[in-house]
């Protein structure tokens, strides 16, 4: 039988096309405003506040959980002894033998973490955009994507493993592009867990200082909660993952699958 197929027909899928459009939106982003970024923030931080206390939560309880399940089977990382005095190689050698030890520990928080703000990014895009809110923070514990969020909580854990032995200026650094590990999850869920990271050091790389900056400064912010006898900061701090949000949005935006981006990408001509 004759194929009758075009010679120029393109056969990329559509997650290859998203992942292609992510990298391509974050290439030609345009400067952003911080002071636009921490305003919006504290905004939408009015809309969410109650859905971010919950979230720091569920964070909280699962770590402390954890933490006791690591100590009770005798796998938690040492306590920091100053009997043997206070020294530049003491800290160095507790910090690199901490970083190792807690790995287990760390995948576990990791995950847990990135599965909780994915869906907590997943509500604030409806309130954002006036959707009917779900507030499902389970979202994505599901079968369907609970593996995927694992694989990228291992990954999350070794690359702050290697930064942290690495000493701080690489640790500061990879904080910001793992930031945005649970967004484009959150947004683009079929993508692979190697994809995901890429677009994510791509879009932190790109957007580096004033991602730090609006983070540092919402994080100040969210600190405030301590005034209030340490409780108000399970009410406040939730602020700190707002800005994340919000350059993600200004980036890339929320229309990722649509059929127009689709047929822009499988376009053979210049843009």
């Amino acid at each position: 039988m004759k194929n009758n197929l075009p010679l120029n027909l393109n056969l990329t899928t559509p997650r290859m096309n998203t992942f292609e459009t992510l990298l391509k939106k974050i290439s030609n982003a345009k400067p952003l405003d911080f002071g636009t970024i921490i305003s919006e923030s504290i905004e939408l931080f009015k809309k969410v506040w109650l859905k971010g206390f919950l979230i720091m939560l569920f964070l909280v309880i699962a770590a402390v959980c954890i933490g006791f399940a690591f100590r009770l089977i005798g796998l938690a990382p040492d306590p920091f002894d100053l009997n043997n005095g206070f020294s530049f190689e003491t800290v160095t050698g507790f910090y690199s033998q901490n970083a190792i030890y807690s790995i287990p520990q760390t995948i576990l928080i990791s995950t847990l973490t990135l599965a909780f703000v994915a869906a907590f990014y997943r509500i604030c895009k409806q309130v954002d955009s006036g959707e009917n809110v779900n507030d499902d923070y389970f979202y994505f514990f599901n079968k369907s994507y609970f593996t995927k969020v694992f694989m990228l909580g291992i990954i999350h854990a070794l690359i702050s493993a290697v930064a942290q032995l690495l000493l701080f200026i690489p640790y500061i650094y990879v904080l910001v592009p793992l930031a945005y590990f649970a967004i484009i999850l959150a947004n683009n869920p079929d993508l692979s867990e190697i994809e995901i990271v890429k677009a994510s050091f791509a879009l932190g790389n790109k957007k580096w200082l004033i991602t730090f900056g609006t983070m540092f400064v919402t994080g100040v912010l969210g600190m405030l909660g301590m005034l209030a006898c340490g409780i108000g900061l399970f009410f406040t701090i939730a602020i700190v993952y707002l800005p994340v949000f919000l350059i993600y949005k200004e980036v890339i935006g929320f229309n990722t699958y649509s059929e127009i981006e689709q047929i822009g990408v499988n376009d053979d001509s210049d843009y």
